[in-house]
């Protein structure tokens, strides 16, 4: 693993066994999302205030009006991107950066690309992500419907955040057939609401696409 802990952290590493037991207990996700699951602190990642419940299966406010997605949620991404070591990631919306280091224990932490749209965040998270040993995850402050066109193409990139759409900028920084993931807000229906949805980018650029169920994650940031 790339992450550590010091030895006081005995009653958080137990929280989080107890964690992956129970993702496990789904019967749902691949070892590799379990081994990553379990090997990257999450506590780290949340306020002081709320270190205590940060291995409920719950979102928790991280500050900025966002959130660090549910356990289960970010086990249901990793998998549904079926990464592979030294893949190579686009990430839109690193938050506290959980997510990335997740991503980061299965491709690589040199392998992960990920745009923050707020500067404070992105300096806090890349100083914890540094401690923790993952200092190699790369971290650009900007607008997401932008992407980074810097490392393109990637075998893949997700949203944790809401869009309307994939942005057409992140879809063109993806290889042909590689993936693509996030909650997409939805006006069909009574209730409409976010989706989570797959896709996997065709050779014309074109989206094949594949919806998992009802999602809610914070709208995407707009300039």
């Amino acid at each position: 693993m790339f992450g550590g802990e010091n030895s006081e952290d005995s009653d958080y590493e137990q929280a989080r066994e107890r964690m992956v037991k129970q993702l496990a207990a789904r019967d749902e996700f691949a070892d590799s999302t379990l081994a990553a699951m379990g090997a990257v602190p999450r506590h780290e990642f949340v306020p002081s205030a709320r270190r205590d419940h940060a291995y409920e299966d719950r979102p928790l406010p991280i500050g900025n009006d966002q959130t660090i997605s549910a356990p289960h949620m970010v086990a249901a991404m990793v998998d549904l991107l079926d990464l592979d070591a030294g893949e190579s990631v686009l990430e839109i919306g690193t938050g506290c950066g959980y997510h990335a280091a997740i991503t980061a224990e299965i491709v690589g932490p040199e392998n992960v690309h990920s745009v923050e749209y707020h500067e404070s965040l992105a300096t806090e998270t890349r100083d914890r992500l540094d401690r923790l040993g993952y200092g190699d995850i790369a971290i650009r402050v900007g607008d997401g419907h932008e992407g980074w066109p810097a490392h393109a193409p990637y075998d893949a990139a997700y949203l944790t955040c809401a869009a309307p759409e994939f942005p057409t900028a992140v879809v063109e920084q993806v290889r042909p057939e590689g993936r693509l993931l996030g909650p997409l807000e939805s006006s069909t229906g009574p209730a409409g609401g976010q989706r989570l949805v797959f896709a996997r980018r065709r050779a014309d650029g074109t989206l094949d696409r594949d919806t998992h169920g009802r999602v809610r994650f914070v709208p995407m940031q707009e300039n």
